[in-house]
């Protein structure tokens, strides 16, 4: 969830930007990046472009996020939009090492869209934030006329609580550390997609949308040495790993078939011509911990997992390039790139 965020982006802009806003800038890797860098980042006072800021208060350090959803279909198998909006902010914060405790929640609603819906969308976003330990202590409503808008809109803002002792960030990452992920890579995607498309599989295809405080928290709590966090939201794993390598200034090794992807959802990829590495996410995230943590990682992951097993897929390599290599099936490497266009419509 992460279109409307500034992302931790260090790459110069590599090229002009254009003159109008495409459907590209909203799909993530470079098109975002340049729209970033050449726009947001050079007119707003911020030093630091991550999903949620950290926020040095007189008592204690706070962090702080911000993002907007327009994901269609609203209702979708494993959740609609309600649940996604709280889902995605305390998400955000978590892979900065906070506790989540306040949201606010602005609608934008067309006109005419049924009350019966969005009473439905209310219930299921007051779920998701109790279960998540967070309070929507604010929030704001607009009405837009009809045909202006997709039904319902919604922004959510976060703030949570952080250790000040806490050191994680692409900074710390090592040579030789693990990379986990904490279950299989694009449900969320392929769920909104196939609805869309009308397919039917044998499986139902069911969105991973979840909160993942209480597993982050349980690796942190239990002394993980955790050098970085990031949700596979936009652009998928793919996206991920290369921001992260990229400010990192380290090269990643990932192992293809280490990499779970359930047999529907890599069905639905087939058919629609997309490359599950790449899918977004809502409730999967990566994880870099020192190599001597991994077992130990990955039994407190499988704990707290939602129907899903972690699976440890690659490491950090020597190499100072940025690079994200990908080990395929038949033992080839690729490079695995950053998306240069809008892979998926919008599905957030």
């Amino acid at each position: 969830m992460d279109d409307g965020n500034f992302d931790d982006i260090t790459c110069p802009v590599p090229h002009p930007l254009p003159d109008k806003i495409t459907m590209a800038h909203g799909g993530g890797g470079t098109a975002m990046q340049r729209l970033i860098e050449g726009c947001f980042a050079k007119h707003l006072d911020t030093q630091h472009h991550q999903d949620a800021a950290v926020l040095h208060a007189d008592t204690c350090d706070l962090a702080f996020s911000t993002d907007s959803f327009v994901v269609q279909p609203l209702f979708f198998p494993g959740g609609n939009i309600g649940s996604l909006a709280v889902h995605g902010t305390v998400n955000d914060l978590a892979m900065q090492g906070a506790r989540p405790r306040w949201l606010s929640a602005g609608y934008i609603l067309e006109e005419g869209f049924p009350i019966a819906g969005l009473d439905r969308i209310v219930q299921s976003m007051g779920e998701a934030a109790r279960a998540c330990g967070v309070q929507v202590v604010t929030g704001d409503t607009k009405v837009i006329e009809h045909g202006s808008g997709s039904g319902v809109m919604i922004n959510t803002s976060g703030v949570g609580t952080l250790d000040a002792k806490l050191q994680m960030g692409h900074q710390h990452i090592q040579p030789g550390d693990a990379v986990l992920i904490n279950g299989d890579l694009g449900r969320h995607g392929m769920a909104i997609m196939s609805v869309r498309a009308g397919l039917a599989f044998e499986s139902e295809i069911r969105s991973d949308s979840a909160a993942l405080v209480a597993p982050v928290h349980a690796l942190l709590d239990a002394g993980i040495r955790v050098r970085c966090m990031r949700d596979l939201t936009r652009g998928g794993l793919a996206s991920a790993t290369n921001e992260v390598c990229a400010s990192a200034r380290r090269d990643m090794r990932l192992r293809a078939v280490a990499v779970p992807v359930t047999e529907s959802v890599k069905s639905a990829c087939e058919v629609l011509g997309l490359d599950p590495l790449y899918v977004a996410n809502e409730g999967r995230f990566m994880a870099i911990v020192a190599a001597e943590d991994v077992d130990a990682a990955l039994e407190i992951l499988g704990a707290h997992s939602v129907d899903c097993t972690p699976a440890h897929i690659g490491s950090i390599n020597d190499g100072t390039a940025g690079q994200v290599i990908l080990e395929t099936p038949l033992g080839t490497e690729v490079i695995l790139d950053q998306l240069s266009g809008d892979q998926l419509p919008r599905i957030c």
